[in-house]
């Protein structure tokens, strides 16, 4: 099923139906609706709610909630009112679809399982996918544990294993390369040059910076690409990360390779506004940066289109 799809069960006579929407992950009904659906009594329904709490089968804490809904006035014919009602989530409506007995119940029973089915496959083969990639990631670590700290180790891994939470909706912060949007301010040859003279670094080593062939100007050329008047990278996140992992790996400079690509990696960020959170606090910590940076210097021609989407989740 795609993102957003509405999956909308509907009982055979017609008369009710079911939205549910996907990317949201849960729908919300009362009791009175819950009666309607299942075509039984409101007592008999919190009967079913009451067991299926009791037997632990739910969490009232985090399965229950009061919504504000138009009622009937009950002193008042014609009138209604806003009052505040308990609501019950999907997993609610589930537990009392399995417990009722009515025909409704029964067809309920029949779509649920089939949904659950599709989802359970499809969430499958996209986690196998997640752990093989995750999998690639810690093949590239291993390469680099000599040059990296147990810290900064442990940083990437926590923030990518939160990026795959297999126990997250399986299509959540997934280690596709994520949905950006936004055009980015360019940097020029020309900035980017003084932007390396100007590093301390310049000063303590005449070959750092030094270039020592056309490869940095062919790897900036290569941020900015683009075929029938389209960038190939066109959002400001997806040209940083090719940037970070461009720079690197061409080794285009004398000495400080790594150092200018993590540099100019943070001074485009900075023109384009991506370097801090809108709580002032840096996108991606320092340790970090030098992490990913020696990951990709490490990383295989073929690991290039992993690498930059992991720098591109930690720009989410």
């Amino acid at each position: 099923m795609k993102k957003n799809e509405i999956v909308l069960f509907e009982s055979k006579d017609g008369k009710v139906t079911l939205p549910v929407s996907v990317d949201v992950d849960t729908v919300w009904l009362s009791l009175l609706q819950m009666a309607e659906l299942f075509d039984k009594d409101k007592s008999v329904i919190f009967r079913h709610v009451k067991n299926a709490i009791s037997d632990g089968e739910i969490d009232p804490k985090v399965t229950i909630a009061k919504f504000a809904m138009v009622t009937p006035h009950g002193a008042i014919l014609g009138k209604t009112r806003v009052q505040q009602i308990d609501c019950y989530n999907l997993d609610v409506i589930i537990s009392v679809g399995y417990r009722v007995k009515s025909q409704r119940g029964v067809e309920f029973r029949r779509w649920a399982t089939s949904v659950l089915k599709e989802y359970l496959l499809k969430g499958a083969a996209i986690n196998q996918n997640r752990l093989r990639q995750l999998g690639q990631t810690v093949e590239v670590m291993k390469r680099v544990s000599g040059s990296l700290d147990a810290e900064q180790v442990l940083d990437v891994v926590k923030t990518y294993s939160m990026a795959l939470d297999l126990l997250d909706g399986y299509d959540h912060q997934s280690i596709d390369k994520p949905k950006v949007r936004g055009r980015s301010v360019e940097l020029t040859y020309e900035d980017c040059r003084k932007f390396i003279d100007g590093m301390k670094f310049a000063a303590d080593s005449p070959l750092f910076g030094n270039e020592k062939d056309g490869s940095f100007k062919s790897a900036l050329g290569a941020v900015y690409q683009s075929f029938g008047g389209q960038d190939l990278y066109p959002s400001a996140q997806e040209k940083a990360a090719n940037l970070l992992y461009l720079v690197t790996k061409n080794h285009g400079f004398s000495d400080g390779n790594k150092r200018i690509a993590a540099g100019l990696f943070l001074y485009f960020l900075k023109r384009n506004k991506l370097l801090l959170r809108k709580d002032g606090s840096k996108r991606i910590a320092d340790h970090t940066l030098v992490a990913l940076t020696v990951m990709i210097a490490c990383s295989k021609p073929a690991e290039k289109e992993l690498m930059v989407n992991l720098v591109m989740t930690f720009l989410k």
